[in-house]
Formats: structure tokens, C-alpha cells, sequence
């Protein structure tokens, strides 16, 4: 039976979390008429969440986003990873991922809770034991910051974000009407299966030029790469000024133009997902979900990144000895 956790400042954020997954369940952001907006997507109670597969607010990893024919190579050896069902590649760690695990809880406090998890060697194909701890702290009143940190006893590729779909209007609707910045000059085209294809193209005179604040409903379907995936479902090489967190990765508006979410991060890359295949999830009321109720904006590395050493950022390998530390924050500015 999972079990929930509460976060508050005062005058402030609320989140509700659970261990099944070190899962981010909801988020109530004050605004300055005295309402409250529930602004993450979630599901009516924690059992529900194990019969949708959109990973709605978990911990995803051991390497999140996808790794194309499940399979990895690092200093002359191979490793098969357990693909997805009904697919030949891997996404978000496999079918028993990060997402579908019992994390260990320790609350410090009204603002700050530890998950804690240990990811043995072998674990869904990957090599080397991981034990990694999530920390989820209300910084200030109004921002979230998740530290992720870990540890690994063989090389292995690690990447682990946080999988929220944000709807900051605070009511059932379309999100593609948000207006959406990020802080990126390049994208990684996919194939039909979403597996990156080519190099890393420019976002300029595309549909995926986010640099100015736009609605995400603007150049909906223009792209031939967006019409292969029924919208944006794509990662964004973030600019190289965003790796310490000084400047927003993602700046995301709400419809009306009340509410304001800045997202900062150390991680190179940054997944968009419009949420076009959520229909008929039961969100926080029973209500289902219609499409494109919440936008996913992902931390990560560039999907498939442990196959292309190539591509312009860090290594996506945690070495024995080294440590793996990132961050997120989400900053909300209500008016």
C-alpha cells in the first residue's frame, strides 16, 4: 500500500508525495486573490496510478526517456537491457523502473523529504548497483527544488528526472493554450518510434522555436517531426548558461496569465511531451483527462544519449568513485 507525504511553507506551496515511485502527487500554488490552484496532473487516490502508464508525476530512471533496440555499449562490452512491453526499445529504465518501485521515506520536517532506493546490478539489464536518493525541498515559500544524488559500483549510464505534467490554469483544459519559453537553440529529430535520428537541428524557423514565449497550440502539427508524433514529444539541447541554474531552462505561462513557472536545472537537456495520449486517464476527481491536459517538461539527458558519446554534453556514464548530483527547480510568481 503506498504511503503519502505532505510538504508546506507557510503562506505558500502544499505538495502531497508518495514512496511508489518517490512520486510528485500534487501541487497547490497560492495566488493573490486567496484561491488556490492545483497546477500538477494526478490521479483520485494513490492506488490509481498503477493502472496508468503516462508515469504522471514519478521518479523515472535508471535512465529516463528512451534508449533505442535496448541495448547499451561502454568500454568494449555490451548490455542488453528489458525493453518496454511491445516495444524493442527502452523507456524510462524499463517496465519495472524507478517509477514502479517502493522507495525508502525520510521526512525532515514540514519542507524537506528524502526517497531513498538501491538499483542492483542486473537491474532491468543495467550494469553496476545504484543507490540513489531523491530529495524533494521547499526552498521558499513558492519553489520546489529536487536534488537527485547517487552513487554506482560499475560504470553505468544514469539519468533521472522528475515526469510532472503541468497544467497551471488549475482546471481540467487544454494546456497547449500555455505559453511556453525555452532556452534552447537546437533539438534532436526522432524517428516514427520517437528513437533520435540524424544530429541535433536548429529550432530556428521550426515549430519547435520556443526561444520567444509562445503559445504551444501556435505551430501545433506544422513539423513534419511533430506530425510523426501527434504533437511535441522531443528533447531541447539547453543553452550551456542554463548548466548553472542562474538562468531558466523553461519558463511556462498559464493561459490567463496569472501564474508563472520558472524551471531551472544542472541537466543538459530538457524533454518537452504535450501529453497528446493522456485521454482518458481519471484525473484528481474521476474526471478523465481529455488530450494535451498537462505539458511534460523533463530534466534529462538527451534520449539515447548512451549510444552517442558524440553529441555536444556531459557524459551520461557515473563512474565508480564519482558522484551523480543534479537539480531542479520549479519557481511559481503569481500575480
Amino acid at each position: 500500500m503506498p504511503k503519502t507525504f505532505s510538504l508546506r511553507a507557510e503562506g505558500g506551496l502544499v505538495l502531497t508525495l508518495m514512496d511508489r515511485g518517490a512520486t510528485w502527487l500534487s501541487c497547490s500554488v497560492p495566488m493573490p486573490d486567496g484561491a488556490r490552484r492545483s497546477v500538477v496532473l494526478g490521479c483520485p487516490t494513490p492506488d490509481d496510478y498503477a493502472g496508468q502508464g503516462a508515469y504522471l508525476g514519478a521518479t523515472v530512471g535508471r535512465y529516463a526517456n528512451r534508449i533505442a533496440q535496448a541495448h547499451i555499449a561502454h568500454g568494449g562490452r555490451d548490455w542488453a537491457l528489458t525493453p518496454n512491453p511491445g516495444s524493442r526499445h527502452q523507456l524510462h529504465g524499463g517496465p519495472e523502473g524507478f517509477h514502479a518501485r517502493d522507495w525508502s521515506a525520510a521526512q525532515n520536517g514540514e519542507r524537506e523529504i528524502a526517497f531513498s532506493l538501491a538499483s542492483r546490478d542486473g537491474d532491468q539489464g543495467f550494469p553496476g548497483t545504484l543507490r540513489v536518493t531523491v530529495i524533494y525541498r521547499l526552498a521558499d515559500p513558492m519553489t520546489l527544488e529536487i536534488e537527485t544524488l547517487g552513487e554506482v559500483s560499475a560504470p553505468s549510464p544514469v539519468c533521472i528526472t522528475n515526469h510532472a505534467y503541468f497544467n497551471l490554469d488549475g482546471h481540467l483544459g487544454d494546456a497547449r493554450q500555455h505559453r511556453l519559453r525555452i532556452t534552447a537553440q537546437r533539438y534532436l529529430p526522432v524517428d516514427d518510434e520517437l528513437i533520435p535520428e540524424g544530429p541535433l537541428a536548429p529550432v530556428q524557423g521550426t515549430g519547435f522555436d520556443f526561444t520567444r514565449p509562445k503559445r504551444v497550440a501556435d505551430d501545433w502539427l506544422r513539423d513534419a517531426q511533430q506530425r510523426a508524433g501527434a504533437g511535441y514529444d522531443h528533447a531541447f539541447l539547453l543553452d550551456p548558461d542554463c548548466s548553472g541554474m542562474n538562468r531558466p531552462a523553461a519558463e511556462l505561462a498559464s493561459a490567463d496569465g496569472r501564474l508563472l513557472m520558472q524551471l531551472f536545472t544542472t541537466l543538459p537537456a530538457l524533454q518537452l511531451y504535450a501529453g497528446q495520449h493522456l485521454a482518458g486517464i481519471p484525473s484528481h476527481d474521476g474526471t478523465p483527462y481529455g488530450p494535451c491536459p498537462g505539458l511534460a517538461l523533463e530534466p534529462q539527458f538527451l534520449p539515447d544519449s548512451p549510444n552517442h558519446p558524440e553529441w555536444p554534453q556531459p557524459s551520461c556514464w557515473l563512474l565508480p568513485g564519482q558522484r551523480y548530483r543534479h537539480f531542479m527547480r520549479y519557481r511559481f510568481v503569481a500575480s
